[in-house]
């Protein structure tokens, strides 16, 4: 039995109650008399989450954030998908099972994202139709591939025809999509968008009746621009360790109350709002509702007492009540070691003018612009001064093929960048002043079997993602100092990037405007073709 004033996200009140519970379910609620200096919420849910961009399995990624009043999570495995398949998800799905966390998944729609890149693996729609009938899967995973949509292919079709026939929603990914093709979009039955920038977006799309979920993650925040404009769920999409150690769902709410927004309604954001879309047995405390609770102090901070699952306190003050033990997997790389001459591009001009991928601090959106480059031993050079450096991405799956070209936004003043954690194919992306420190931050990446490598003149500093390039076995706390060791080499290599490893993830994800960079060359989203790097 629980006592303490009930937050009611169906009614929108709070009032004193009485918490019965019997073999894991809510058996019964009493209003009751008292003052009470404790609230008792529903489970905390993030609708929309890559466990994997954690860099934690989802055994550790439980740890981390149960304490916090999450206890429930839809997760899109797409990224272990891209690299592993079928067996990639299924490891996720046991490693969950594990944990007291309500994991729920969703069939990842986009393997790969798009034809435009080399993954480690290929799921069909027939497969998606299998996937659909697990029990933890909840939906069809957001349908990146928005010209599929709007083109009518027959593999996308059949992908959401499964959802369907299986009477599960379909997640979309729709940045900056509008007008007719949005309609078109929506008509096909997607019925959520996490990926508005702007207020217009949000306003034109829940006009439409699409739920939109307001995005608050570690690269990605838009909940301070767009709450205003409405909202349905409030998501964290992707999260690093060191941000979850400092909170989750519960931070979400925090910073949407400072940010004007009623408390209970942002309450209603991450409970009863997504359980009823994803048909989940939680997000609010009643008869025959799983007894998933949290206790806070108040509804400004949120900060979080006592968590329980299924009737069972799981957390309290801060501290998982519950152990981990991760599996292991073996390595996915298949890639040969480099040297200077493979991070180079070519010419015989004395100079040329190349198109720049712009980096947008705090956005997944990238910007295009051009820089007059000079040609030396018939190789176009960096411009370190004006920030202008060499990108490349190396497809790690066993067939050779790399691109380069350039970037403007990170302020590297010496060194290289590396990670194994690049959306969606998870090939392996680097950024660096010069060709020797990159091939350095490579060759040390693929030695680890995947991770994170900063290089500088012979000094290199890593952490390893051994788990399919992707996540760690080790606790969210290893995980985050590892990180902070990485986020101060960077400082001295004059970094100006708040998540530097988390925004050169997403320069290689060709469904996000503008320019973005595959294995396979510099790619132009909204024309969805690949462009030349030099003009």
């Amino acid at each position: 039995m629980i006592r303490g004033n009930l937050v009611n996200p169906f009614t929108e009140e709070i009032y004193p109650a009485e918490i019965e519970v019997r073999s894991g379910m809510v058996e019964c609620v009493k209003q009751i008399e008292g003052k009470f200096n404790q609230y008792i919420l529903p489970g905390f849910i993030d609708a929309h989450i890559h466990i994997e961009s954690s860099m934690l399995t989802p055994s550790r990624f439980a740890e981390a954030v149960v304490p916090h009043g999450t206890t429930s999570v839809v997760s899109d495995p797409h990224e272990i998908a891209n690299v592993l398949g079928i067996p990639g998800i299924k490891y996720m799905i046991e490693d969950a099972s594990t944990v007291p966390l309500n994991v729920f998944f969703t069939a990842p729609s986009c393997v790969p994202a798009t034809p435009f890149e080399t993954s480690g693996a290929v799921i069909s729609s027939k497969e998606i139709d299998e996937l659909l009938k697990y029990d933890e899967m909840v939906a069809l995973g957001e349908m990146m591939n928005f010209p599929g949509v709007l083109s009518d292919d027959p593999e996308v079709t059949a992908k959401i025809a499964a959802a369907k026939n299986h009477g599960k929603p379909v997640d979309g990914h729709a940045p900056l999509l509008s007008g007719n093709d949005l309609c078109k979009y929506i008509a096909a039955g997607i019925s959520t968008d996490h990926e508005c920038t702007l207020k217009k977006e949000v306003i034109e799309k829940r006009k439409l009746g699409m739920k939109v979920m307001l995005r608050q993650g570690s690269s990605a925040k838009n909940l301070a621009d767009l709450i205003c404009a409405g909202g349905d769920f409030i998501i964290s999409d992707d999260k690093h360790p060191e941000d979850l150690l400092k909170g989750h769902v519960n931070l979400m709410l925090k910073e949407a109350v400072e940010l004007g927004e009623d408390p209970v309604k942002a309450v209603k954001m991450v409970t009863i709002n997504p359980a009823a879309h994803y048909g989940l047995n939680t997000g609010l405390i009643a008869p025959g509702k799983s007894a998933d609770m949290v206790v806070v102090d108040d509804l400004v901070n949120f900060n979080v007492k006592e968590v329980y699952i299924d009737g069972n306190i799981v957390a309290r003050e801060g501290k998982a009540l519950f152990s981990v033990n991760p599996p292991a997997l073996e390595s996915t790389f298949k890639i040969s070691s480099k040297k200077p001459a493979d991070f180079e591009i070519s010419s015989h001009e004395g100079e040329e003018k190349v198109r720049v991928i712009d980096v947008r601090e705090g956005q997944l959106l990238t910007g295009e612009s051009e820089a007059v480059l000079t040609v030396a031993s018939g190789k176009i050079g960096p411009d370190v001064k004006n920030d202008i450096l060499k990108i490349a991405v190396l497809e790690r799956y066993g067939h050779n093929k790399m691109a380069n070209a350039f970037v403007h936004g990170f302020g590297l003043k010496k060194g290289a960048i590396a990670s194994s954690v690049a959306h969606d194919s998870h090939n392996i992306i680097a950024v660096g002043t010069n060709s020797q420190d990159m091939v350095d931050a490579v060759n040390s990446l693929v030695k680890n079997n995947g991770g994170l490598v900063t290089a500088s003149n012979g000094c290199i500093h890593s952490l390893k993602l051994p788990i399919g390039g992707l996540m760690s076995m080790k606790s969210a706390e290893d995980v985050a100092f590892k990180l902070e060791v990485l986020h101060n080499a960077l400082d001295d290599m004059g970094c100006k990037l708040d998540s530097p490893f988390m925004t050169m993830s997403f320069l290689a994800l060709l469904v996000i405007p503008k320019l973005k960079i595959s294995d396979m060359g510099l790619f132009d989203v909204e024309k969805f073709d690949f462009v030349d790097v030099v003009k």
